[in-house]
């Protein structure tokens, strides 16, 4: 199997000595496409174009690979030499043939990156390029080269990864066959015609004029607030003073996501996000770790407990995923007990929401009630204790037995498939609304709440709550 990868270039002209030579004694000769400049070098050869490969190909991400393919079979009947513009380095299918062929020789070419970067006058020295058939996988970046847009759902998929990383409203240089064209990202899509000729280039503006933002300049900010000359406040700040601020923020998510506010979830989502990064940069300072190292143990963790996707379990449903998470949890912590487990539940979680999680690890070494009426025996039992220790005016074992009664309480709603810390915020929230309309019903009979007897109180209350039924 032999095979010959000759970059083109960019236009005539710019096929190389090696490149003629391979070409002159070629026996096969194939090439990407017949749409470019670089082609017409390729005029009055025997050539096979593989432009049915793109018809022919499902999506963007197979087309390399069905190029390639075409190559390698091709070569096992008698040697190719491979045609592609540009250089061959920059050329993805070129990359999974050097990767699967081992009798494999290159005749290097012009550079479209080169050509790229020096007509649309990039400032940044820091540039990333790539095919736009690998745009799904350009992250944040100073600046960037985007090459091979030579179809318009192509520069469609450009356009959309561009704006995400840059603002639609950001300049960028759009280079084809008739030039250099100076428009915005959202124009990126509304060319007539796109061929290998065509390619994107686009960079940042200053810090402060940036259409879009990603986490290193969230780091990055607060970096420049904690710096000489930054801002006071944010200069004081330790992990302890500010922690309080994140279980605020916290709550005010979860607030948007109960009222279905989208533009405030989006908005509490960045608080959340300040505040985890406000507390990885101040680690950083103390040389504890970095914001780099807390993502890559979250995807690490995803992936390791996510060993029915990525490893050798099985989860048919969402329970034996959720056994699977926990078998993995406790792997990945090292708990080696199911106390052990009981104990990593965080203290300062609300009362009734670490009751509940409590309750559930407990659950996963077989003891838990068979049933919520089984659990509700056990409620009954200590509504009896709590009131025999207030009889006795025992205030240590009313204390005791209150707790006991809210556990076994939390038991009994946690196995009839409530969640306790939700059901009793609603039930809180009904008695508020019910108490606004008791009060209103006494105030329009020109009554004061204190001055109610227990029968009046009954009968208003019994009126708000069929009102508020009714409602």
């Amino acid at each position: 199997m032999k095979i010959t990868l000759v970059g083109l270039g960019i236009k005539q002209g710019d096929l190389t000595q090696s490149a003629e030579a391979a070409l002159n004694g070629a026996g096969k000769i194939m090439a990407r496409t017949s749409s470019g400049r670089a082609y017409a070098q390729l005029e009055g050869r025997e050539v096979e174009f593989l432009d049915e490969v793109y018809k022919r190909s499902r999506n963007f991400d197979t087309l390399n690979k069905n190029l390639a393919a075409k190559v390698l079979a091709q070569a096992k009947i008698t040697p190719v030499v491979y045609c592609v513009d540009g250089a061959v380095s920059e050329d993805e299918g070129c990359k999974i043939i050097l990767a699967k062929a081992k009798d494999c020789e290159v005749c290097e070419g012009v550079s479209k990156i080169s050509r790229i970067k020096s007509l649309s006058g990039l400032k940044n020295s820091c540039v990333t390029a790539l095919s736009a058939y690998d745009i799904a996988n350009l992250k944040s970046c100073s600046a960037a080269v985007i090459y091979d847009l030579d179809d318009f759902g192509l520069a469609d998929r450009v356009k959309q990864k561009l704006t995400q990383l840059f603002g639609e409203e950001r300049e960028c240089a759009f280079i084809n066959g008739e030039g250099v064209h100076r428009i915005k990202v959202y124009e990126i899509d509304r060319f007539k015609n796109y061929d290998a000729d065509c390619a994107v280039a686009v960079e940042e503006a200053d810090f402060l004029r940036k259409d879009r933002y990603d986490y290193a300049d969230l780091e990055h900010i607060i970096k420049l607030l904690r710096a000489p000359g930054g801002c006071p406040w944010d200069r004081v700040q330790t992990n302890d003073s500010i922690k309080q601020n994140m279980i605020e923020e916290a709550y005010e998510l979860v607030d948007a996501v109960n009222r279905g506010d989208d533009d405030g979830i989006e908005e509490e989502c960045g608080d959340v996000l300040l505040q985890a990064a406000f507390h990885s940069v101040m680690k950083e300072e103390q040389g504890a770790f970095t914001g780099s190292d807390v993502l890559t143990r979250v995807v690490k963790k995803l992936i390791f407990r996510h060993s029915h996707i990525f490893g050798g379990d099985k989860a048919a449903d969402e329970n034996s995923a959720l056994s699977v998470w926990e078998k993995n949890k406790m792997k990945e912590k090292h708990q080696t007990t199911f106390t052990e487990s009981l104990q990593a539940v965080p203290k300062n979680f609300p009362a009734c929401m670490r009751a509940q999680k409590v309750g559930k690890r407990a659950a996963k070494s077989g003891m838990d009630f068979l049933s919520p009426i089984s659990a509700s025996e056990k409620l009954g039992e200590e509504v009896i204790e709590l009131l025999k220790a207030v009889q006795a005016g025992d205030k240590d074992g009313t204390f005791e037995e209150s707790g006991d009664l809210l556990f076994s309480a939390v038991n009994t709603c946690r196995l009839a498939g409530a969640d306790c810390e939700q059901a009793l915020a609603a039930a809180t929230d009904k008695f508020i609304n019910r108490f606004a309309v008791f009060e209103k019903l006494v105030a329009a009979d020109g009554k004061n709440l204190p001055d109610l007897c227990d029968e009046e109180y009954d009968w208003y209350w019994l009126q708000a709550k069929n009102a508020f039924k009714n409602n």
